[in-house]
């Protein structure tokens, strides 16, 4: 992904998570509610990790294409 898709992948997660956020709860689902919020935080984290990375690499002189999507268990690894 390139800084536009990246940042256009995490514009259109904001704002579902606004969305789901913002919108009465619905008895029926709010453990799928909770449970696509709780994705939606990993794939932000992800995606954010995605530009650190992309900036780090264009930072040291490197190609920020080689940057990679880390799998979840590892960004939700971090320690803040």
């Amino acid at each position: 992904m390139d800084d536009g898709q990246v940042h256009n992948r995490i514009e259109e997660l904001v704002q579902e998570q606004r969305r789901l956020r913002d919108s009465p709860p619905d008895e029926g689902d709010a453990h799928g509610r909770e449970g696509r919020l709780t994705s939606i935080q990993i794939e932000l984290d992800q995606c954010w990790d995605l530009v650190r990375q992309r900036e780090a690499k264009l930072n040291a002189g490197e190609n920020p294409e080689e940057a990679q999507l880390r799998p979840a268990s590892e960004v939700e690894g971090y320690k803040q």
